[in-house]
């Protein structure tokens, strides 16, 4: 009877140190998770041609203001659909001003927020091993070029302006049966560099990878690609999106926009 007054006692003081670790377990988690909780951060609904450069901008602009940027980068087209939609997005930064005017009259961009912060540049890019030269948009013509990626024009900008300047050039029909679709510039330049497309036309802004060499285009043979960005009214912190905005546009965002290419206002 004793022993197993005993062993009742034990089993109580197991289960009370049990109870005492779970108790605790909330005050050795949390603050982990309250830092994590606690991180102040914007999500960029950023156009395919800024990859690179927004990379590489948003990676010093978080050391120097503590702000985490979260980038998630489409064709213009499709993230303007997708902030109509409500996607929680906290700035949208877009290949055409077009797309900001519509959100932002569809009230779904503060107005007062919406600025040109730089200009893009289409360049004809082809793959080094396909073994032909092109530095002239007729030479698509050529029979060794099967395939030529653009973006597409119904929803990105720089397919659109592609389009208009292979139409200027007299080229468009021509070319029609050798086009391939990229869904955003980012996705036509990796057709062009795997050489599933010979050749193609892209944003300088991504055109310098080992794979390819490119020719500027005609600037007169399309319309401006005015690059415009907007918050977006239902961002959930507006004062560290107009900050990254301010960033871009200042003096390193200017020297990395300018070191991809890109026209500056």
């Amino acid at each position: 009877m004793k022993w197993h007054t005993i062993k009742i006692r034990r089993s109580m003081m197991r289960q009370f140190l049990f109870s005492l670790i779970i108790a605790a377990l909330p005050c050795i988690i949390l603050p982990g998770n309250a830092a994590v909780a606690g991180e102040r951060s914007i999500t960029v609904a950023a156009a395919s041609d800024l990859n690179f450069a927004f990379k590489d901008i948003a990676a010093v602009f978080e050391k120097e203001t503590g702000i985490k940027v979260i980038l998630s980068f489409g064709s213009t087209g499709m993230l303007a659909k997708q902030i109509s939609g409500g996607a929680p997005f906290d700035l949208f930064f877009a290949a055409d001003r077009k797309y900001l005017e519509d959100l932002s009259s569809n009230g779904h961009v503060i107005p007062s927020s919406v600025e040109r912060y730089a200009q893009g540049v289409i360049v004809l890019a082809v793959n080094k091993s396909s073994g032909v030269e092109v530095r002239d948009l007729k030479h698509l013509l050529m029979p060794d070029i099967r395939n030529v990626a653009i973006a597409n024009p119904e929803h990105a900008p720089y397919g659109r302006a592609a389009m208009e300047a292979l139409k200027s050039a007299g080229l468009w029909d021509r070319l029609k049966e050798k086009l391939v679709y990229g869904e955003n510039i980012r996705q036509t330049l990796q057709f062009i560099q795997t050489g599933n497309a010979q050749a193609g036309i892209v944003a300088l802004s991504l055109a310098n990878v080992p794979e390819i060499t490119y020719a500027e285009i005609d600037p007169s043979l399309h319309n401006p690609i005015d690059q415009t960005t907007g918050i977006v009214k239902n961002s959930k912190d507006k004062e560290a999106a107009a900050s990254f905005i301010r960033y871009v546009k200042g003096p390193f965002g200017s020297l990395v926009m300018k070191k991809y290419g890109f026209i500056i206002p």
